[in-house]
C-alpha cells in the first residue's frame, strides 16, 4: 500500500485539481481577456498538455483502487458502501473523460484546423459542460474517499 495509496492520491489531485483550476480560474480569465479565436486556440493547447496527464490518471486510479480493494480487503464483498460509490463515480468520470477526448475535443481540433471558429466554440461549450459535471463528481468522490468510512 506504500505505493498504491500515494499513486492513487496523486492521480486524483492531478485530475480533480486540474479540472478545478481550469474551470474556476483559467476559464473566466480567458473569457474576459481573449477573443474567441485566441481563446479557442488557448483551450486547444491547454487540453493538449492536460489530457495526457488525465490519461495517465485514468489508468492509475482504477489500477491502484482495485489493487487496494483486493490486496487489503479481499474483494468488493468486503468493502463498505463508500468504496462502491467511489468505484461507480470514478468509472463514470473515466467514461466522461473518454467521451470528451474522443469526440468533442477531436472535433474542436478539426474545426480549429479548418478555422471554423463557430463549430470549435460549440465543441468547447460541450467540453466545458462535461468537465463541469466531472469536476462536481470529482469533488464528490474526494469527499466520499475522505469521509466515507466515518459515515
Amino acid at each position: 500500500m506504500v505505493i498504491a495509496i500515494p499513486l492513487h492520491i496523486l492521480a486524483t489531485v492531478i485530475w480533480v485539481g486540474g479540472m478545478f483550476f481550469a474551470y474556476m480560474a483559467l476559464r473566466p480569465v480567458a473569457a474576459s481577456l481573449l477573443e474567441p479565436p485566441q481563446r479557442l486556440r488557448l483551450w486547444s493547447q491547454v487540453f493538449d498538455r492536460c489530457f495526457p496527464w488525465v490519461g495517465v490518471a485514468v489508468i492509475i486510479l482504477p489500477a491502484t483502487g482495485l489493487w487496494m480493494v483486493y490486496s487489503v480487503f479481499g474483494g468488493f464483498g468486503n468493502v463498505g458502501l463508500y468504496v462502491h460509490l467511489m468505484t461507480g463515480i470514478g468509472t463514470l468520470m473515466i467514461l466522461l473523460y473518454l467521451h470528451v477526448f474522443f469526440s468533442p475535443y477531436r472535433r474542436m481540433k478539426r474545426a480549429l484546423a479548418a478555422n471554423d471558429f463557430p463549430e470549435a466554440g460549440r465543441r468547447l461549450a460541450q467540453i466545458r459542460t462535461i468537465i463541469g459535471a466531472n469536476l462536481l463528481l470529482g469533488l464528490l468522490v474526494t469527499v466520499i474517499a475522505s469521509a466515507g468510512r466515518f459515515m
